[in-house]
């Protein structure tokens, strides 16, 4: 085959070299150098040119070989299969023959760029790829047996089912499992690393190769307990926590020795391994395995925990810790948001950090040991208080400012023993709460935010105990408390008070009542003061303690401390600007708490919702034009803010929607091809059906179809747009009735199979289908 005599032109590697180069020189112009390397990516053998500068180019520097390398493998993931074959054969024959190249950096490299054509077509026409690293395997040459593990590592680790799939008379697992296991007592320590890397990533899939040879595994697992490489001890740990989530039945006869290697492991020097072993606890508590088998450990365990849950000298929220609300926020600080589309009758949940702090963060052995201990307490219930309690006690009664550290920790286990434990605090509940409270006054902002999160994770008891003359006068510290805490100078307190506020909150509805004019005015005063990343925050609180009290922030002298603040605020915000994100999405909760109330402020936002969606739509095809990158959050959000002006306006949104375009945008969103728009679409059309239905006779069998439409084959891939298609077309039969009859069988034809499929729909998901089958019926 002529790729297989392809040979490059002098000029041609000196050009792309040069220009390899030159992007590694910070101070030149990379996009004139980017464009000429787009210009030579035309050539339909430029990828020929980048292997052979990765592979043979010698007399170049390895910074240039390895930059082909790196642009040879992100062409070949976009444009593989659009190669020749000539060309695809030179590429792979080259990059095989190079799998032992002197440089390790050139080695991982040619590995990354095997592995991403085995992507592209599997091992699919490529039999020399595993009889080559086969050979290098069993080479004894150190340079060949590396860059062949590192390769099978890659591999395993992007489409580890490919290597237990039939292939050339042989599951190729079936031959390489043996040798992966040999290489654990390997010399050299990264061999050991790459073997037990490899065959890690095969136990989720739990291969017949793998079951067979499990007793070897173990024993190679147990011979590298304690290697001296703290990356390999990671990965014993890893692989035995990936053995008691995917198949717990193996580990049991070892459990006694692998709980006390996993204690020992917990104290290890090296952070990353400590934090693997961690993950181990939790896993045993989800394995639901006899709790006989960890019992006998835990007073040696939850010292250990708790111990791990005091931050680390070097922890990064410790240098973080003293930001005031005067520093700037920094765009890393801003973790992304997203969106939850509106969904009729579902119930949207967060995720919650285990200790409070920003999820942003990474994770680490502190929130690892504290999701740790929540387990247990889960697991194991009020019987972990007898050995956890008296270590909380003594480093809460350590009021020396050196310990501060500790007792901070010891609120941390207050917190996340909430759920698990609650029945055996009860008794003490009133005392813990009391105690917790003056430590939002705590000179240390983080034992002032670690005690927000603790506080909120106890406010369904503290909501409860208001019923009571005492515990009325609890709350009401612990919402003046939480209250101070979000006007605190201290960002990161902000955040954690804002939070907590929320979730008491969402616990204590109808009790806010009563509270609502100082509630409102720290908020708003927050509002003046909050930068950008908790604002976003703020918003979620102000939204939420809509949704707690309802109509009963429908009075004057609360909109006035309310709206103007978040009135001004939607005026100045640009239409591109993703902060009107979060201030969308309050303003929904706002609308439908206020009802008529809203009225006032209704025909600007509506308006204004209705522009974000034109010039989206419009920026989808054209962004130049728009003048702005097409978003579809901006969509979603608006529709969702129309849906809650619906649903609070009632019959009165009709004036609005009988002087704008909605209907015919609403249709373009019903069949827009993002799932997160169509849901929200189609909950706005079942809140307008509800309103002003006849608005939408005019378009009504097209929004018919393009409901039936959700609820087709797909159902189960979208369940939450065919859960609001249900509900729509419900509506629209309840409203319209008879005018709909001469699409009624087909809507009817695709009710029928979810109505018979419970695996399909459940719960509020049926009860709409049923709606919609009764309209229709």
């Amino acid at each position: 085959m002529e790729g297989q005599f392809w040979k490059p032109q002098e000029d041609g590697v000196k050009e792309i070299c040069g220009l390899l180069q030159e992007s590694s020189v910070p101070s030149l112009d990379h996009t004139r150098v980017w464009q000429q390397l787009q210009r030579c990516n035309q050539s339909p053998d430029f990828n020929n040119y980048l292997t052979f500068i990765l592979c043979q180019a010698e007399g170049q520097s390895v910074e240039v070989r390895q930059a082909a390398g790196l642009l040879l493998k992100n062409n070949l993931k976009s444009s593989y299969q659009s190669t020749s074959s000539a060309h695809q054969q030179y590429i792979k024959k080259e990059l095989l023959t190079s799998l032992g190249i002197s440089d390790r950096h050139l080695r991982a490299t040619v590995g990354t760029a095997i592995s991403v054509i085995a992507q592209q077509r599997h091992i699919q026409g490529w039999p020399e790829l595993f009889q080559v690293i086969l050979q290098c395997l069993e080479s004894n040459d150190y340079n060949h047996m590396e860059g062949a593990l590192d390769t099978l590592y890659k591999i395993s680790e992007d489409i580890p089912e490919v290597v237990d799939v039939p292939a050339f008379l042989e599951r190729p697992i079936n031959v390489f499992l043996p040798h992966l296991l040999q290489f654990f007592s390997s010399p050299q320590a990264v061999l050991r690393k790459l073997a037990l890397g490899s065959v890690n990533q095969f136990i989720p899939l739990m291969p017949t190769a793998l079951c067979m040879n499990m007793d070897k595994f173990l024993q190679g697992l147990f011979l590298l307990a304690n290697d001296s490489i703290a990356d390999v001890r990671k990965l014993v740990c890893a692989g035995l926590v990936q053995l008691i989530e995917v198949q717990p039945s193996y580990l049991q006869p070892h459990m006694k020795n692998v709980i006390e290697y996993m204690l020992q492991a917990n104290h290890d020097t090296d952070e990353e391994v400590a934090l693997e072993s961690c993950e181990f606890w939790s896993a045993f508590c989800e394995a639901q395995l006899p709790r006989e088998m960890l019992r006998e450990f835990l007073p040696c365990l939850i010292p250990v925990l708790l111990s791990n849950m005091t931050y680390a000298d070097d922890d990064d929220t410790l240098l973080d810790a003293e930001d005031d609300d005067n520093e700037p926020d920094r765009d890393k600080d801003i973790k992304p948001r997203f969106h939850q589309s509106r969904l009729h009758g579902g119930v949207d949940g967060g995720e919650e950090d285990e200790d409070g702090g920003d999820i942003v963060n990474s994770w680490n052995l502190r929130k690892c040991s504290a999701a740790g201990l929540d387990n247990l307490s889960i697991f194991y219930g009020d019987e972990i208080l007898l050995i956890l309690m008296p270590l909380v006690q003594a480093k809460l009664s350590n009021s020396s400012d050196e310990a501060w550290k500790e007792r901070e920790a010891a609120v941390l286990a207050l917190g996340a023993i909430a759920e698990g434990c609650m029945q055996g605090l009860l008794p003490h509940m009133s005392q813990i709460v009391a105690f917790l409270v003056p430590l939002l006054e705590d000179q240390r902002p983080l034992i002032r935010s670690i005690t927000c999160w603790t506080l909120s994770r106890y406010s369904k008891w503290i909501v409860q105990a208001a019923g009571h003359p005492d515990g009325q006068a609890q709350f009401d510290n612990v919402l003046t408390g939480l209250l101070r805490r979000i006007l605190d100078s201290n960002k990161r307190v902000q955040e954690a008070a804002c939070s907590a506020f929320a979730t008491l909150e969402e616990e204590a509805a109808e009790e806010l009542a009563p509270r609502l004019e100082p509630i409102l005015r720290h908020l708003m005063y927050a509002f003046g003061k909050y930068q950008r990343k908790n604002l976003r925050i703020l918003y979620d609180a102000i939204g939420t303690l809509a949704d707690a009290v309802g109509g009963q922030l429908n009075e004057v002298k609360y909109l006035e401390i309310l709206m103007p603040p978040l009135i001004n605020k939607w005026q100045h915000l640009p239409d591109s600007d993703k902060d009107l994100f979060p201030l969308l999405e309050c303003l929904t909760s706002i609308a439908q708490a206020l009802g008529s109330g809203f009225a006032q402020y209704a025909e600007p936002v509506y308006l204004r919702c209705i522009n974000l969606i034109r010039i989206q739509e419009v920026a989808k095809a054209d962004p130049g034009r728009a003048g702005v990158a097409y978003d579809k959050e901006f969509i979603v959000c608006s529709l969702d803010l129309l849906s809650g002006l619906a649903e609070g306006l009632g019959s009165s949104i009709e004036n609005l929607v009988s002087r704008s375009d909605l209907r015919d945008l609403l249709l373009q969103c019903c069949g827009d091809e993002a799932p997160d728009v169509r849901q929200s679409a189609l909950a706005l059309l079942g809140d307008l059906a509800k309103a002003c239905a006849f608005h939408l006779e005019p378009r009504l069998a097209d929004f018919l179809s393009l409901a039936a439409k959700q609820l087709g084959s797909e159902v189960k891939d979208n369940v939450s747009v065919a859960n609001n298609a249900c509900w729509a077309i419900g509506e629209i039969a309840v409203k319209i009735g008879k005018d709909i009859s001469p699409i009624v069988m087909s809507v009817l034809s695709c009710l029928v199979p979810i109505l018979s499929n419970a695996q399909v729909v459940a719960g509020e998901q049926c009860n709409h289908t049923w709606q919609a089958w009764v309209g229709l019926s």
